[in-house]
C-alpha cells in the first residue's frame, strides 16, 4: 500500500491487489483478471464485472453498500448471479435478497 507519508493511515492510503492472487488468505478465491473498457469520455475504467467480483470477494460492510448502490442504480440485478462463481454469486443473493439488512 502506499500511505501520504509517515502518518497516512491504512484506510486512506492506495491499496495494490495482484490479479490471479489471493489479497488474505481468508478470501474465497484469487483476485479477478482485471478487464478495462473505455468509456464515452476516453477513460480505461474496470469492467463491472470486475469491480464486482472484487467487492464481492472483501465482502466488507463498505463493499456490500457499494454493491447496493450499483443494485440501487440497476446496474446489476439477479441476472448477474449466472455470471460469477457460485461463492460469490451466493454472497450477490443475499444482499439482493437483504437489501436492508
Amino acid at each position: 500500500m502506499f500511505r501520504d507519508g509517515e502518518e497516512g493511515k491504512p484506510s486512506e492510503a492506495v491499496h495494490l491487489l495482484f490479479a490471479g492472487e489471493k489479497t488474505r488468505s481468508d478470501h474465497l478465491l484469487p483476485a479477478p483478471e482485471i478487464q478495462t473498457i473505455d468509456d464515452p469520455a476516453n477513460f480505461r475504467v474496470i469492467a463491472l464485472e470486475s469491480l464486482l467480483s472484487m467487492k464481492l470477494m472483501s465482502n466488507r460492510r463498505k463493499d456490500q453498500v457499494h454493491v447496493l448502490d450499483m443494485i440501487s442504480v440497476r446496474l446489476i440485478d439477479p441476472s448477474w448471479l449466472a455470471k460469477l462463481p457460485p461463492e460469490l454469486a451466493d454472497r450477490l443473493k443475499q444482499i439482493l435478497d437483504t437489501p436492508d439488512a
